[in-house]
């Protein structure tokens, strides 16, 4: 049975995490990161990865993690969607951590690699684009070629390089491995070109396995993705209540006003729509579930346009304020609609909903 519930652990899991952000990546920080050359925080990352242990909360403690599982995890990218923290959580200790794990069974390179990506001692991405979407044909023929739009590609050691003769470990201080940074719609996600010429890495698996082992990373992801948009989305919704109580128009809140009360209201149903199927998502991937990736579709065939509504009305409801640059509103509306199209966009999910519902009809 799904349990959409959060359990004890994961609460003070919660608070922790949200404890340490608001330390370290407050609004003005994150304002002054983000117009800066470095929107990543290494700093931050080694907070979240090695001091705090997130980094391998998937991973197995033979395998050097803490043995946790993807309930957790989405309790921790609910608290990193609500901060837009620009740490490399999704890109690293999921998608390419969860690809790795597919292998680490059968490869001893790969075992390596997420020892260290658990220990925080190695950032890695799968080099794709951050568009590319369970099943996504490869982007490369060969370790020859360009890639571009790959989330975190500045900030990783390690790319994961799928191609047709399999998945290779390729480091980007290698010979013939260029990373070039590009100009996000979302700052606090840098996007980033990868050119291959002729570069050279280690296989960690060929064929099925390989494409199995992408497959199972990409899926994980984009489960995990809503959690993401979730906590952007409850942040939008508590900031947008907060402002409309304190703000006063014709000597009373404008929240009192029956037509924001309504959309407010409207944007809080959807809101608690979106736990249901974001939490639903985790549980199947925690679970190993045979539904899992009818529950990751309708996840993300959801979520993702609730995060952009919340957004949205954020943005609106604040008035002027909301259109300025001091203000993280537009952080979240550019987060919400740079993870629309994240791992696959929501009218290509409804598709995959609607293709597995069929195969299951009678």
């Amino acid at each position: 049975m799904t349990d959409l519930l959060y359990s004890e652990t994961e609460e003070d899991l919660r608070s922790a995490v949200r404890s340490l952000l608001s330390d370290r990546s407050d609004t003005p920080s994150l304002l002054a990161r983000v117009e800066s050359d470095t929107p990543y925080d290494p700093q931050l990352w080694k907070s979240l990865a090695s001091e705090m242990g997130l980094a391998g909360l998937l991973v197995p403690e033979e395998l050097g993690g803490q043995g946790a599982g993807h309930r957790e995890v989405a309790v921790v990218l609910e608290e990193l969607g609500r901060a837009v923290a620009p740490a490399p959580y999704l890109t690293s200790a999921v998608v390419a951590t969860e690809t790795l794990l597919a292998l680490a069974g059968e490869s001893a390179d790969a075992a390596a690699l997420v020892g260290d990506l658990a220990a925080g001692r190695t950032v890695a991405v799968l080099a794709v684009p951050l568009s590319a979407a369970p099943g996504a044909p490869v982007p490369l023929t060969a370790l020859t070629g360009r890639v571009t739009g790959v989330a975190d590609a500045a900030a990783a050691q390690v790319l994961l390089v799928p191609t047709p003769e399999g998945l290779y470990a390729v480091e980007t201080s290698a010979p013939g491995v260029t990373v070039e940074a590009l100009t996000p719609l979302d700052l606090t996600r840098p996007l980033a070109a990868v050119t291959f010429d002729g570069a050279s890495g280690t296989l960690l698996a060929d064929g099925a396995k390989a494409e199995a082992a992408v497959r199972r990373g990409l899926l994980a992801g984009a489960g995990l993705l809503a959690s993401e948009q979730l906590g952007l989305a409850e942040w939008c919704l508590e900031e947008t209540v907060r402002h409309t109580r304190e703000r006063h128009q014709f000597n009373r809140p404008v929240g009192g006003f029956q037509a924001l009360k309504h959309r407010m209201a409207q944007l809080w149903l959807e809101v608690v729509s979106a736990r249901a199927a974001a939490r639903n998502a985790a549980d199947a991937l925690a679970t190993g579930s045979p539904e899992t990736a009818l529950a990751v579709a309708v996840a993300q065939a959801y979520c993702g346009r609730v995060a952009v509504h919340a957004a949205e009305e954020c943005v609106q409801l604040h008035g002027g304020i909301g259109m300025t640059w001091e203000h993280p509103a537009h952080l979240y509306l550019k987060r919400a609609k740079s993870d629309a199209i994240a791992l696959g966009s929501a009218g290509l999910h409804r598709d995959t909903v609607a293709e597995l519902v069929d195969l299951q009809a009678p």
